[in-house]
């Protein structure tokens, strides 16, 4: 499908001691330097990193920093890496009482997690990790902890969070949370498409021109405990995957959306997908054809730039172009469930280019777009 990057999630052994429900969470880490049995053996990993490799694409995998298993070893040989209430007990991070929360004011926790981190490089020759709520570990932490990884091996590094500040030493991407919300409430009726321009000002100016955010339309957390996309966008699910595929950042296909997954896959119990017929893949194919091929939805910092077009109705209808010297995409959204007859006042400079789904080329400043329904014209 033009996949990139494949993100695991935990591939670690999962904690028995305080488990919820019968398989546990994933992300309760009983060894840090182990493959979960129930995925296979380290040369089993070994195997598929090559293999992605060999298809020009990279691995990186979920790293739990934050909190481990209760039945970790560490618990037993380092509690003094674990953070303690006014008794003297470990306790839990909110209400995971699943695991135990680690204490970054220890030195010698740094040191563990950081050879912990750079074991899966050295051994399995992993290109990065996606870190758990990356906010809720030290700055300090990361940022060293990217450099000494940078001296093996030049990683990704994808922070489940959305501060400014990660971008600047330790993180090449954060998650897009604050527009994924917007997007939700947008379609629900709850706000309105001006929103978007007001998110858009703020977020350029908060984070520097070369940080990639990550835009998606659901992911394991959103699905799990808020619904599978189609709960909460309905017949917009399409409209909003094309928006996070052409504004700036990097968009993000969750296991199964490919095979238009409409149920919420259990957090702590084994539960599969339907992979059907892959209904969705050449959508998204023609999406990430069109980001790989078109230098002006490449990165902020490398890509082109982003204007809204106005329109006769701009309530209901977002359009947007993206330009990079000659290259150009100009994107139309209906983010209503009616037809609409949009007028533009002028799109000259986008005439003659070619719808990539339906192969019509944009010759007229009157476009006709069904309900919830889409274009993307490039040249």
């Amino acid at each position: 499908m033009g996949i990139d990057i494949i993100w695991l999630m935990p591939i670690n052994p999962i904690g028995i001691k305080n488990r919820k429900g019968s398989m546990g969470s994933y992300y309760s880490i009983k060894d840090y330097k182990a493959v979960n049995p129930e995925f296979g053996t380290l040369e089993d990993f070994k195997s598929l990193v090559t293999k992605a490799h060999s298809l020009g694409m990279y691995v990186i995998i979920d790293w739990v920093a934050n909190h481990s298993a209760w039945d970790n070893d560490w618990v037993t040989n380092k509690p003094e890496w674990y953070t303690k209430d006014s008794l003297g007990n470990m306790i839990s991070p909110f209400d995971w009482t699943d695991v135990a929360d680690l204490n970054y004011d220890e030195q010698g926790l740094w040191d563990e997690m950081i050879s912990s981190l750079k074991y899966w490089i050295t051994e399995a020759d992993i290109d990065g990790f996606r870190c758990d709520v990356a906010e809720l570990v030290p700055i300090e932490f990361w940022n060293k902890a990217r450099t000494e990884l940078d001296k093996v091996k030049p990683v990704f590094m994808l922070a489940e969070a959305d501060k400014p500040e990660l971008h600047i030493n330790a993180f090449d991407m954060t998650y897009g949370w604050e527009l994924h919300f917007l997007l939700n409430s947008i379609v629900k009726g709850e706000k309105k498409l001006t929103d978007l321009d007001a998110y858009f000002q703020k977020d350029t100016s908060r984070y520097v021109h070369s940080a990639y955010r990550m835009q998606f339309t659901s992911n394991h957390d959103e699905n799990s405990w808020k619904g599978s996309e189609y709960e909460r966008m309905g017949d917009f699910v399409k409209t909003c995957a094309v928006f996070t595929a052409t504004i700036p950042g990097m968009p993000l296909v969750y296991n199964g959306q490919e095979s238009e997954l409409k149920k919420r896959l259990l957090f702590f119990e084994k539960d599969t997908i339907n992979w059907k017929n892959y209904e969705l893949a050449d959508f998204y194919v023609k999406l990430f054809n069109l980001k790989h091929s078109n230098k002006a939805l490449w990165n902020n910092g490398f890509g082109g730039d982003f204007n809204r077009i106005s329109t006769n109705c701009d309530s209901l209808i977002y359009a947007f172009s993206r330009t990079k010297n000659e290259s150009k995409v100009f994107v139309v959204l209906n983010f209503s469930e009616n037809n609409q007859i949009v007028k533009f006042s002028d799109i000259s400079k986008f005439e003659g280019l070619k719808d990539i789904f339906s192969s019509e080329i944009l010759k007229s400043d009157e476009l006709k777009i069904e309900k919830c329904g889409f274009r993307i014209y490039s040249n």
